[in-house]
């Protein structure tokens, strides 16, 4: 038997409307379903009809012939905004005709919708102001947002012989919700710096590729039990301490990875704003080098990120959380696709560049406010830089490429991007524990 951890906080999240100071509709391409199509060209013929149906632009047929995906988009109007929007940043579909005549897209934003064993599950996406305050500022967020039922594990197999083992080259997906205890309680578990977090769910994504590889010869279940142990008992400590600490290269991946989304001909006023905190906040002007900037960078990360975090460490976890549960981590929102095979590590190369992004901003944006630092600024600079990425539909292909180019895509690479100044040894917040019979395929690097 396994707990079934759902997400619910997405459920109570209510749209503030004109109180919002961004909106939905302005910087992205927004999708019509064939279904909302269909229902724009039966309206009445009234002016507001007309505009809908002369803004709506169908997109043309895949090479094979099938019909493209989304059916149309709006046309956006020279200020890169929806047309039909009104100038109290309402929807004038919705005002005029109710909320049954909206988009599927239009109707779930913020939302992000994913079926898992036929129930519809919810994340956001924290482009939007409000559904990033719901989803950063709530300290309770691991503890509360989620349901437990308790229920069989997911798909269940045939077993030979005495039935009490599971072929190595299980699909991971019968496994799911024993994963996703796993992944939520590894990032729960305070005990570990943040960073060290990340690191052990890259390990563990990286030995169940290997077990579905078949080059990992151990149950799949069996594994899983294996590294809940060596997390719990502190096995892999040591060996953490042991990784890499690079700035520069953390820092020159970061700017990279920011050059990425300056490069999009739409780069919306929230965003500049924030960039510019980040640049100045690490020293950038003439003159400066990656020598110099890093140097910035370091004194902003020890001594306006590191602490302000200390005090509010749940805003990176459950953005992290968020941000795994929107992605269907370490699966991959593709994993139902038939003959799909997930790959695991790659997954978390993915969240790692992310998270690698909004963290390297962040040290900017609080060594650009110093003392100043606040919620409210973190809250701007996580939305203006989801909105430019989690709309952006190559930014993750585009970020597992560059840290592949940079060499920075296996486990101490991604430490390299995870750490900062290492911890020094008293005041670990626990003492490292004497070596245990965990297995190597767990422990070993």
């Amino acid at each position: 038997m396994s707990s079934h951890l759902r997400p619910v906080y997405a459920d109570s999240f209510r749209c503030i409307g004109s109180d919002c100071e961004d909106t939905c509709c302005h910087g992205w391409s927004i999708p019509i379903d064939r279904g909302a199509w269909e229902k724009y060209q039966q309206l009445p013929d009234v002016p507001l009809a007309s505009l809908i149906r002369s803004t709506m632009e169908a997109q043309p047929a895949n090479a094979d012939g099938s019909e493209p995906v989304p059916f149309a988009k709006v046309r956006m109007n020279e200020a890169n905004q929806c047309p039909l929007l009104t100038e109290e940043k309402l929807c004038s579909v919705q005002q005029e005709f109710g909320a049954g005549m909206l988009s599927h897209a239009c109707s779930v934003t913020p939302r992000i919708i994913s079926v898992v064993d036929g129930a519809a599950e919810k994340a956001l996406t924290l482009s939007c102001p409000e559904a990033a305050r719901h989803v950063l500022l709530n300290p309770h967020l691991l503890r509360e947002g989620f349901s437990a039922e308790e229920g069989e594990m997911g798909i269940s197999f045939v077993l030979p012989g005495d039935g009490n083992s599971i072929p190595a080259q299980a699909n991971p997906m019968a496994h799911f919700w024993l994963i996703r205890s796993t992944v939520v309680t590894t990032l729960a578990d305070r005990r570990y710096p943040l960073w060290e977090r990340m690191f052990l769910l890259g390990l563990l994504c990286q030995r169940l590729d290997e077990i579905a590889a078949g080059s990992l010869k151990q149950p799949m279940r069996e594994f899983l039990f294996d590294f809940e142990r060596a997390v719990a008992e502190r096995a892999l400590r040591p060996t953490m301490q042991t990784l890499p600490v690079d700035h520069n290269a953390q820092l020159d991946a970061v700017l990279q990875l920011a050059g990425m989304l300056l490069q999009r001909s739409n780069i919306l006023p929230r965003f500049v704003e924030t960039v510019n905190a980040f640049t100045s906040g690490i020293g950038n002007g003439p003159g400066a080098t990656l020598e110099s900037l890093t140097a910035h960078y370091n004194e902003a990360h020890d001594h306006y990120f590191a602490p302000f975090f200390d005090l509010h460490p749940y805003v990176l976890e459950n953005y992290l959380a968020n941000t795994m549960l929107r992605g269907q981590f370490p699966f991959g929102r593709h994993h139902a696709r038939p003959n799909a095979a997930p790959k695991m590590r790659q997954e978390f190369i993915r969240l790692t560049a992310q998270f690698a992004l909004m963290k390297g901003l962040l040290i900017g944006v609080a060594g650009h406010h110093r003392e100043n630092f606040s919620l409210d600024h973190v809250v701007l600079t996580m939305q203006a830089a989801s909105k430019h990425f989690e709309h952006h539909p190559e930014f993750l292909k585009m970020a597992h490429e560059l840290l592949t180019e940079c060499r920075l895509d296996a486990l101490r690479g991604m430490a390299i991007l995870l750490r900062n100044t290492p911890a020094p040894e008293a005041q670990l917040p626990f003492a490292p524990q004497p070596q245990t019979s965990i297995p190597s395929s767990v422990v070993q690097l």
